[in-house]
């Protein structure tokens, strides 16, 4: 009976996931299509970093309005909203006439992407039991890292299906629409899950949380959770206000810091700017490159370090670690570029590390954590709040890199990064609690104390 749960548990889990993994897809997917559209509307560099950004424009204005949907309506059909988005843009990218309109689709799959990136760790959180909460969360960066490796490989078949005359005809238009795939499956899978029973219990729909608890849990840890989810949900008001009283004032605070910091901590600097990053070192453009597929392996592989221990050691506990690790090997990096130490593999050893790092603690869990410590009345705009300025951390990261690189040269840029990274470790020191092994509503009551 119990392994019949676990495996229930594990499929929808897995569905919930693969909004992570389109997300993952259509962040990446631009990179192999964008140098072939840049020769077929002869695009100005400015358009052409339209191009790119505009699905970013697309992820802000999802985060956004995710949260309150999804407390409207419920996760599950937030979720399907979120997938039928996926698969209009890859279509409408496949088969737009111009630009314009192109980038209008884009802007489709960003929306889809913001949204994804708040609705499934939120449905994952609700559904999973407290000792595995941690894991299974993380399975969600585990299909972004995956989404974005996945179309590097898909990108490549597509560009070697043709010459250079067909890929601009055709090639980046087929990159794009293989998004359609995966899209659909997510939409048709999605019919398959239940309800938050958080969500249902929130509506008043008592008898059916039960059930869903009951097929995830044991009978009487199921009987449990239902009455503290009642409990809870009664001593909530379901106004944003409750955010900013005290003590969930504190969370919010969590959740944003957490939420902005994972991104200006350099983690996306590396990861969009690795080529240029190890070519300016004097790696070779086929070298850097590999190198480039070498990161993303290396990110796939930590995120399963963090699978792993999220729910033994503790969110605190890997995210102080990794945080730590992620200091050293920006300290590093900066000084082999301040003193010209860019012969041999040390620089990327240390990018590598720093990769791991990140991936091992600081990729997951906030995702974890802001999907765990506000009230459920109010838990989608809250998440939305957070993941709106991790969205806008993603702007400001993917815009400045460049010129930081340029004003004020990598080792400075990367000793930046360092001081943001050790402002976050102190803040994890004294402010984020330990919530693992937790249930919400045990979180939720820990705030109030």
């Amino acid at each position: 009976m119990e392994a019949q749960k676990n495996n229930y548990l594990l499929k929808i889990t897995a569905i919930g996931a693969l909004g992570g993994f389109l997300f993952g897809y259509d962040t990446a997917v631009i990179s192999g299509a964008i140098g072939f559209m840049e020769t077929k509307f002869s695009l100005t560099p400015s358009l052409k970093g339209w191009a790119v950004s505009s699905a970013i424009v697309g992820c802000v204005i999802g985060a956004l309005t995710a949260g309150y949907t999804a407390d409207r309506i419920g996760r599950k059909k937030a979720l399907i909203i979120t997938a039928l988005l996926f698969a209009l843009s890859a279509v409408g990218c496949l088969l737009a006439p111009s630009f314009t309109l192109l980038v209008i689709t884009r802007i489709i799959g960003g929306v889809g992407v913001g949204a994804a990136s708040m609705l499934s760790p939120l449905y994952i959180s609700e559904i999973s039991p407290a000792e595995k909460r941690g894991s299974l969360v993380s399975l969600y960066q585990l299909g972004i890292v995956l989404g974005i490796i996945i179309v590097y490989f898909c990108n490549y078949l597509v560009a070697q299906s043709g010459d250079e005359t067909w890929n601009i005809e055709y090639g980046w238009r087929y990159m794009l629409g293989s998004e359609a795939i995966p899209a659909i499956l997510f939409l048709v899978a999605l019919f398959f899950v239940p309800e938050s029973p958080r969500w249902l219990s929130k509506n008043g729909n008592n008898a059916v949380a039960l059930q869903i608890l009951e097929r995830l849990n044991p009978k009487e840890e199921a009987l449990k959770v239902h009455q503290e989810i009642k409990t809870a949900l009664q001593q909530e008001k379901g106004k944003l206000s409750e955010l900013f009283e005290k003590g969930f004032r504190t969370a919010i605070i969590i959740g944003i810091v957490l939420a902005l910091f994972s991104q200006i901590t350099g983690i996306n600097a590396i990861m969009y700017y690795a080529p240029e990053i190890l070519k300016s070192a004097g790696f070779g453009v086929d070298s850097a490159l590999m190198q480039t597929v070498l990161i993303g392996v290396i990110n796939s592989v930590f995120t399963f370090v963090a699978i792993k221990y999220i729910d033994k050691a503790g969110r605190r506990k890997l995210l102080l670690w990794g945080i730590m690790g992620m200091i050293i090997c920006l300290l590093v990096i900066g000084g082999l570029y301040r003193f010209d130490a860019l012969q041999g593999p040390w620089l990327l050893i240390f990018i590598l590390g720093f990769v791991a790092c990140f991936a091992s603690s600081l990729g997951p869990i906030p995702w974890v954590l802001i999907s765990e410590i506000f009230p459920t009345k109010v838990r989608g705009v809250a998440m939305s709040i957070c993941v709106m300025v991790l969205w806008i951390g993603v702007m400001l990261i993917s815009q400045f890199t460049p010129v930081l690189l340029s004003d004020l040269g990598p080792s400075y840029t990367f000793w930046l990064f360092m001081v943001n990274a050790i402002f976050l470790w102190g803040f994890t020191y004294k402010m984020i609690p330990e919530t693992k092994g937790k249930t919400l509503e045990e979180i939720e009551m820990g705030w109030k104390k």
